[in-house]
């Protein structure tokens, strides 16, 4: 025990100088970087509210909750609820489907279902998907999703379902590999507590396991949803962009706004400028309050 003890008073001596004033640029270049992206993020907040500021005193609150988009009638009128309505409700169908199946992708994948060789396989194609580009899913939804939706539902065309499930296709590898990396990380003793007191190992995994990573498995739902609400190209692709209307059948076509905004920015001019400016506004809003609320979670959780 005294042998121990002296090499790790050995290991553990004092830092040099050189290594001191290192920790200390480190921790200057940190601080600088983390407030360096704080301003970064406020000059784009205050950069959009204030290119967006015409259409919300022309518009008011009600901008939220009005169905219409008709920037050439006189005077031109604006609404962004169907927007609204189709970025929460594309993106909670997405996890509604991406959320179990990613969840099961992980136990399947942190257990000793497979050999490590073979795991590590799919490990790597689950992880692949995160790196196909949206725009080629985008396709593969017009030439395949759609048409094959079509003999087996009401789906007729671009609409709310094909462009949900190709969301829970692009935000499963983050749920996968993030749970998968919470679940690996909880300590081997409370499964050999677990099974040591005669839990079976579903019983291990779903009373001991997933309570444990509960803290990293609602992170990685948190940012997956962030993920949704602003996917842009493959929702403009398949959901139908439809402005008039907030349908509930999600086999009509709907609308994000990230796709009102990826269709019509390009074009627009004048008072739909600000418009679009104040749908990105919302946006912003939406998915930094998503963040906040993942970051609050996350730090409850974990002091439990």
């Amino acid at each position: 025990m005294s042998f121990e003890t002296n090499n790790s008073s050995t290991a553990l001596g004092p830092r040099s100088a050189g290594e001191r004033n290192l920790d200390r640029t480190f921790k200057f270049l940190a601080r600088a970087g983390a407030f360096l992206i704080a301003f970064i993020l406020g000059a784009i907040a205050v950069l959009v509210l204030v290119r967006s500021w015409p259409a919300i005193t022309a518009y008011g609150p009600q901008f939220i909750l009005k169905s219409v988009w008709k920037p050439n009638s006189e005077p031109p009128d604006f609404g962004v609820w169907p927007a609204v309505y189709g970025t929460i409700i594309s993106s909670l169908l997405a996890l509604a489907i991406s959320v179990p199946i990613g969840l099961g992708i992980a136990i399947f994948l942190s257990e000793d279902y497979l050999p490590p060789p073979i795991q590590r396989i799919f490990v790597f194609l689950v992880e692949l998907l995160a790196a196909v580009p949206s725009v080629v899913y985008g396709l593969w939804g017009i030439f395949v999703l759609i048409p094959f939706l079509g003999n087996i539902s009401p789906v007729k065309g671009p609409a709310m379902l094909p462009a949900a499930l190709v969301l829970a296709i692009m935000t499963l590898p983050i749920i996968a590999a993030l749970s998968r990396d919470a679940i690996g990380n909880v300590p081997i003793d409370l499964r050999q507590a677990s099974i040591g007191l005669g839990a079976t190992r579903w019983e291990t995994i779903l009373q001991v396991i997933l309570p444990a990573a509960s803290s990293g498995i609602i992170g990685a739902v948190m940012l997956a949803l962030g993920r949704a609400l602003g996917e842009t190209m493959a929702v403009t692709m398949l959901i139908g962009n439809n402005n008039s209307k907030a349908s509930l059948s999600i086999f009509e076509p709907s609308n994000t706004i990230a796709s009102l905004l990826a269709n019509q920015f390009a074009e627009a001019s004048g008072l739909q400028v600000s418009a679009l400016m104040y749908a990105g506004f919302i946006l912003f809003v939406l998915t930094l309050s998503v963040n906040v609320l993942a970051e609050l979670l996350v730090k409850h959780l974990q002091k439990i």
